[in-house]
């Protein structure tokens, strides 16, 4: 399905991602042949990360369609109380799949070292997506291959540490899966098919959005450590999951990309803020963003996420053309619109959760190359350089946003280090103020 994008584009193009995001356009990047293929009938993970989307990882890869006989034997979390939790949900829906002995069950923040000491062919890091970068880094040292959650990073830091990482994957021939099931959904397949076939012309602008009522709340308990209370609420510190745009919105900025021939926008504008979700307990991050994206070509990209209950929700993408339009409904059916033409609608087909588990698998099973990062790493950054844009009230470039040194880090990777956000007198931490915060 490797076909030109729809758009025209500079041969003098400096997009230092540009070759490889383009091959990977729609799938399966061509590196060559993996060195090791399978080798044998059971594929054994692992798994960091055992909140809902870690168990539902797993779930997904133990009752995939591709004959693989998988096998779960090694879990970690940061807190022992969520290993439990996910262990019996999975066993008592695999009870014949899972070998997770009290040995093989790994805490606190260092536990995820031990996932590639268990012989887990596979590894899936579903943790936190700040801990993402050094994660995957520990599991391609390692030889591992790795399944990991999006966003693949949280700061432009982080973003470069997983390309250079991932470098080093290819080189060992590891295969690398990212959880952007929207890639892998039959009608997103088939509409980004479409657009890159002309049929709804040269594309004038986009929309992406991804507006809900918000997530889960996780309150302070009386004996934890400011790092162990951040962690456990890890959706509301920049640091750990980018911000909803970057933790959430990076599906519906990875199909805009998408859309635009896998190219990312050269800069970025927007406004945001706080309004419904101020308190103790929602740390420092926004509920809202808007942002107006631009491409090399002019092709404007506008970006709406929101977290804030009694309004319009939507998780959708949309492509304008000079000739019609395409509206994806991110889990629900698909439109495309020509002029002069019948609509033509698309059901959603099986969930992208487990399709990427049945190709991601069934390439591991054939010892074929496999690798998502480098086409799918562009909605990631896209995503911060859009947060980057709405804390500071600046434009900017994706050049300045990609050589930022701008660090989230903490003081360190244990209990008692210290996180760079801060609670004030009132209990209530400090957000960006657009106008006075650095973009980069």
């Amino acid at each position: 399905m490797e076909k030109s994008s729809p758009q025209s584009r500079s041969s003098t193009r400096r997009n230092f991602l540009h070759t490889a995001a383009a091959s990977g356009a729609l799938g399966v990047l061509p590196w060559s042949r993996a060195v090791h293929a399978a080798g044998s009938d059971m594929v054994k993970i692992a798994l960091s990360g055992c909140g809902g989307r870690g168990t539902g990882a797993l779930a997904d890869a133990l009752s995939n369609s591709v004959g693989g006989n998988v096998q779960l034997i090694a879990l970690h979390d940061a807190f022992g109380d969520r290993i439990e939790n996910c262990l019996r949900a999975i066993s008592a829906r695999f009870p014949d799949k899972v070998d997770v002995p009290p040995d093989r069950r790994f805490t606190d923040l260092d536990g995820y070292q031990h996932l590639t000491e268990t012989g887990a062919d596979i590894i899936l890091d579903c943790s936190p997506p700040g801990f993402r970068p050094m994660h995957f880094e520990h599991y391609v040292q390692a030889g591992k291959h790795v399944f990991m959650e999006k966003p693949l990073a949280v700061d432009a830091p982080g973003f470069r540490r997983m390309l250079a990482a991932n470098e080093q994957a290819k080189a060992k021939g590891l295969r690398v899966a990212v959880g952007h099931h929207l890639r892998h959904e039959l009608k997103h397949k088939e509409m980004i098919s479409r657009i890159w076939n002309g049929e709804i012309g040269r594309i004038t602008h986009l929309r992406v959005y991804f507006n809900s009522s918000g997530v889960w709340v996780r309150p302070r308990k009386p004996d934890q450590t400011e790092m162990q209370y951040q962690v456990n609420n890890w959706y509301y510190f920049t640091w750990l999951s980018g911000d909803h745009i970057v933790e959430q919105h990076v599906h519906d900025l990875d199909v805009m990309n998408w859309m635009m021939g896998n190219r990312h926008p050269v800069t970025a504008q927007g406004l945001g803020g706080r309004q419904f979700r101020v308190g103790k307990d929602y740390g420092e991050i926004f509920d809202h963003h808007a942002v107006e994206f631009t491409y090399e070509d002019g092709t404007k990209g506008f970006s709406y996420c929101r977290h804030i209950p009694g309004c319009w929700d939507s998780f959708s993408e949309h492509a304008h053309g000079t000739k019609g339009f395409v509206s994806i409904e991110g889990h629900g059916h698909a439109i495309i619109q020509v002029e002069g033409r019948d609509p033509v609608r698309v059901e959603r087909g099986p969930d992208g959760h487990g399709l990427e588990w049945d190709d991601f698998l069934k390439a591991h099973l054939n010892g074929e190359a496999y690798n998502e990062v480098d086409h799918t790493i562009l909605g990631t950054m896209t995503a911060i350089l859009g947060r980057m844009a709405t804390y500071s009230g600046q434009i900017v470039t994706w050049d300045e946003a990609v050589a930022s040194q701008l660090d989230l880090s903490p003081s360190g990777y244990t209990w008692d280090a210290e996180p760079q956000p801060k609670p004030g007198p009132d209990g209530i931490y400090p957000c960006a103020m657009p106008g006075q915060t650095k973009a980069y």
